[in-house]
């Protein structure tokens, strides 16, 4: 008997890794998604657990900043989202349903005018930010995200290829963005997820020197959530920032967002929820240590 046991023991220690390593999905690359809108840039999918085994159509979340999330050794900081992990813990928690993660590179040194919601500011405030930054070419980042690659995930994995089940999330530039695809893309993106939400739109340091700009950016946002985000209309919205590094300069433009999304009749807690996280950074450990919290919320109703 004691034979038999420690040779069962000895077959479960080996089969065990190959059991835990297919119980966390796999990656698949894809080194450059055709585009006519962007440089056709090299996107990461995750698949969770289960995906090769049954039937199953799964939602999708799209993330920005793609070199952050996985892999140290692609991020440029050597610290990542592990937005993988974080799905699984809450799959296994059967908080969410399972999902998949399609995970998009920045474009380098392009990434601040192709992340910015160019529809924002207006006349003289857009023009000075063109002036120093080139064309903002954000529109075009979302005409890839919508019309080039969600019908290139759509036809080759089991997606949910409605809006509800259909996410965005990023941070930083990558929170405008998100936020700007819920707002002008409403028929492809029902939630998301703008953390720590780079609202100020330029430096705060610019801001500084220049009385008044900070008034025209707030001033920026009301009128474009009152013009193109609307009723929540069964989309969901997160939104959060830190109080250190960066994220201290974000507050006062964060306020002025939360006011008008709740007038456009965003409920807090169930369309709209908007957090402060005390003493957390601008960078991608904060975030990562609030993801759960970021992905349980927005994507509770994924049953």
């Amino acid at each position: 008997p004691l034979m038999r046991l420690l040779s069962a023991l000895l077959l479960w220690l080996a089969l065990a890794p190959a059991a835990l390593a297919q119980d966390t999905g796999r990656f698949v690359e894809h080194q450059a998604v055709p585009s006519t809108n962007v440089a056709p840039p090299h996107v990461v999918v995750w698949l969770p657990p289960g995906y090769d085994q049954g039937n199953r159509r799964y939602p999708v979340v799209y993330m920005n900043d793609g070199q952050n999330l996985f892999f140290p050794e692609r991020s440029s900081y050597k610290k990542v989202w592990a937005a993988d992990k974080s799905a699984l813990r809450l799959i296994a928690a059967r908080k969410v349903a399972p999902f998949i993660i399609v995970g998009v590179d920045h474009p380098g040194k392009d990434r601040f005018r192709q992340y910015f919601p160019a529809k924002v500011p207006q006349g003289a405030l857009r023009q000075g930010i063109e002036g120093f930054a080139g064309p903002l070419t954000g529109d075009a980042y979302l005409g890839f995200l919508a019309d080039e690659l969600k019908p290139f995930i759509d036809r080759t994995y089991r997606t949910r290829p409605e809006p509800k089940y259909t996410a965005i999330a990023g941070s930083s530039m990558g929170g405008l963005i998100s936020l700007y695809a819920l707002a002008e893309r409403p028929d492809a993106f029902g939630k998301a997820a703008a953390v720590s939400t780079h609202s100020p739109l330029i430096g705060p340091e610019n801001i500084a020197k220049a009385p008044g700009l900070a008034d025209t950016i707030k001033g920026s946002w009301r009128t474009y959530l009152y013009d193109r985000l609307g009723a929540p209309k069964g989309r969901k919205l997160w939104m959060d920032h830190g109080t250190a590094t960066l994220d201290q300069h974000y507050a006062p433009y964060q306020q002025v967002i939360d006011a008008e999304v709740k007038r456009l009749g965003w409920r807090p807690g169930r369309d709209f929820e908007t957090r402060v996280y005390q003493g957390a950074e601008h960078e991608e450990n904060a975030w990562a240590a609030r993801l759960d919290d970021i992905f349980g919320w927005l994507l509770s109703d994924w049953r």
